[in-house]
């Protein structure tokens, strides 16, 4: 089985990966039109970049320049788009009348490690899967500056972030303890948080009972990599998902002209995947720095080069070499 991946030539670029249900989909933009492909784990990936990088634009919309932008950009947009599209973001506190209800959450990436946000109450836990949250837990919903002033409350009295560089993420994703550690860490997390009601919580929150979710399951980071051999295989009670699995230890620096990237798709975790590779590895590509290129699927063989499905031939890093978190909503 194979993810698809549309040919160039057809004006589609990548949009990055979505997470609107409990299965990553890969989006693809041309002009207003959008279109998704459904991921499957255990299946293949691969791909060549075509021509340069450009901006995708701010709010869906199309870039009037049609820039070109660098290759190791996250943001993927050139900076008068990158302006405009957190203009209208959330985080900008320019929608202070918005009548949506908000939810206020707590997220677990590995030990050590936890943030507090909201997102809209609509959007359910889509947020919490773009951010690659492994174990999380609601905590009140409400307006949106109610919601605001929690979590300014929360951060301040707690000490934890609202964001976290995406590269701390990657390094502890393939050494985390087990279902019982990761629960219990959330809980902690969850009475330190309850225990501030009525002291600069707002009124107009309503407190949710802690029910802590955890998403190592629907990540696949529980999973063998050899996805043919071991696709239904768990790990045993008790083991932590790096004795299930090995923890990738490259990712994918930025795509280039000619640039390809192949192998079987094993996990995927906010907006990276991570594919196996002809040398047994796992290597991580992080879906944001594939927007605004021109892609096409790879074939056996291009020209006298052989592109079998699992190669990799665009620059590498080590895990942790870098990445920050991107749009907060």
């Amino acid at each position: 089985m194979t993810c698809a991946v549309r040919e160039s030539g057809g004006g589609w670029r990548c949009a990055g990966v979505r997470w609107p249900r409990e299965v990553p989909e890969l989006g693809w933009s041309r002009g207003a039109d959008r279109r998704v492909s459904v991921l499957a784990y255990g299946a293949g990936l691969g791909f060549r970049a075509v021509g340069e990088r450009h901006c995708v634009g701010a709010r869906w919309n199309v870039c009037p320049l049609g820039a070109v932008v660098p290759g190791r950009s996250t943001g993927g947009r050139c900076a008068e788009c990158a302006r405009l599209d957190r203009a209208h973001s959330v985080a900008a506190d320019t929608m202070a009348d918005d009548p949506r209800t908000y939810r206020v959450y707590l997220a677990w990436f590995g030990p050590g490690m936890v943030k507090v946000g909201i997102t809209g109450e609509e959007r359910g836990a889509a947020r919490l899967r773009e951010q690659g949250a492994v174990a999380f837990s609601w905590l009140g919903r409400g307006p949106l500056m109610a919601a605001r002033r929690t979590e300014e409350v929360l951060r301040a009295a707690l000490g934890v972030p609202d964001r976290i560089p995406y590269a701390k993420k990657r390094a502890v994703r393939g050494q985390l303890p087990g279902p019982e550690e990761r629960a219990g860490a959330v809980a902690e997390l969850y009475a330190r948080a309850a225990a501030l009601e009525g002291r600069g919580w707002p009124e107009s929150l309503e407190r949710l009972p802690l029910e802590v979710v955890d998403q190592v399951g629907v990540f696949g980071l529980d999973r063998a990599p050899d996805a043919d051999a071991d696709a239904d295989a768990d790990p045993a009670p008790g083991r932590s998902v790096r004795e299930s699995a090995p923890a990738p230890v490259r990712a994918v620096r930025e795509l280039v002209d000619g640039g390809v990237v192949a192998g079987r798709l094993v996990a995927a975790a906010g907006p990276d995947l991570h594919l196996a590779v002809a040398d047994g590895g796992v290597v991580v590509l992080d879906t944001r720095l594939i927007t605004g290129w021109d892609l096409t699927a790879v074939t056996r063989a291009t020209g006298a080069t052989e592109v079998t499905g699992s190669d990799v031939r665009v620059p590498l890093i080590d895990i942790g070499g870098g990445g920050v978190q991107g749009g907060l909503f």
